[in-house]
């Protein structure tokens, strides 16, 4: 009878160590398979601006360093650039040939040049007056009988041309004692304009040797180095606005509730160790090559992904571009 009882407690010991077991199991299953939060990271990013030369250059000295703050003005770096200064120097030079051009035009002929139209004038009128002479001389002999008309012919034919002749000298004497015309003078004054522009234009590339900041920001990367040659448009050096940060998340569209436009939301930041407020300003789709395709064919269907952007609610000390922002569903 001992044995009998014994043998049904070591049985009802077991069933309740088995049955034990299975709670034991159900629950560590229950709350190991029960889904837990969505976890979305993004990363905080900022805004860069390029800054590259118009000139073809050597770099000849960078006054700035990769992680360096600028402000809007600063001297970036400096290029060396021979063949822009030669055409400068031909710029110049062919300026001042128009200029003294110019000044010709303005000033009119030398005096020596005047004198001597004004002597070709006088010598064309004693010429003139010695035709006439002999004109009316030749005239009152032919209308006394004595001189033939072929003689006439030729003393007035003699006269005319000394008429011509004076009046073509003394036009020349005009000119020369009047200066250019107005037209010469217009167009010799649209030449040194013409080179004017073109010293201001080599000056200008001149200018572009010295790489400036726009805005203020930070140095966060350097391409070429000190000595190298660098093309027209070649990137020198990003500057990152620090001013202007945002983080980016790629959602997935069953996620994107509390997430619309305008909404504000708390999100972690790991290396900071610390909460922030973020309010979103942009979404967008990321097209069919980010969608989340379905892998049953009985109630599921593909998923897309979309682009969501949102902005600090405040400044974020230590925030820097590339940290990791988590976000929890």
């Amino acid at each position: 009878m001992t044995s009998q009882k014994s043998q049904n407690s070591n049985m009802l010991l077991a069933f309740l160590t088995l049955l034990g077991v299975i709670v034991l199991v159900a629950v560590v299953g229950f709350f190991m398979l029960r889904k837990g939060p969505e976890i979305i990271q993004g990363q905080a990013e900022v805004t860069e601006y390029r800054v590259s030369s118009k000139v073809p250059g050597r770099i000849l000295e960078f006054r700035v360093k990769e992680g360096q703050s600028v402000q809007a003005g600063d001297t970036l770096a400096i290029l060396e650039a021979p063949d822009v200064q030669a055409k400068l120097e031909q710029a110049r030079a062919a300026e001042a040939a128009a200029q003294a051009q110019n000044e010709k035009a303005l000033k009119g002929a030398r005096q020596e040049q005047i004198q001597a139209a004004y002597e070709m004038w006088q010598k064309a009128q004693a010429g003139l007056a010695i035709a006439e002479k002999s004109y009316k001389r030749v005239k009152n002999l032919h209308d006394q009988g004595v001189m033939s008309a072929q003689k006439l012919d030729e003393v007035t034919a003699q006269r005319d041309a000394a008429q011509a002749t004076e009046k073509a000298a003394k036009a020349q004497y005009t000119m020369a004692k009047n200066g250019a015309e107005r037209e010469d003078k217009a167009a010799a004054a649209a030449l040194v304009e013409r080179a004017k522009g073109a010293v201001a234009e080599v000056e200008s590339y001149i200018k572009e040797t010295y790489l400036i900041a726009q805005t203020a920001g930070e140095v966060s990367e350097i391409f070429p180095k000190t000595g190298e040659l660098v093309g027209t448009g070649a990137p020198i050096m990003n500057i990152a606005i620090m001013d202007d940060m945002w983080v980016t998340f790629n959602v997935r569209e069953d996620l994107l509730q509390g997430l619309g436009m305008g909404t504000e939301f708390e999100a972690f930041i790991p290396a900071l160790d610390r909460n922030i407020r973020l309010k979103v300003y942009y979404m967008k789709d990321l097209g069919t090559y980010a969608a989340w395709k379905a892998t049953k064919t009985t109630g599921q269907f593909d998923l897309k992904t979309f682009e969501v952007k949102a902005s600090p609610q405040e400044k974020v000390e230590g925030l820097r571009p590339g940290m990791s922002v988590i976000l929890k569903k």
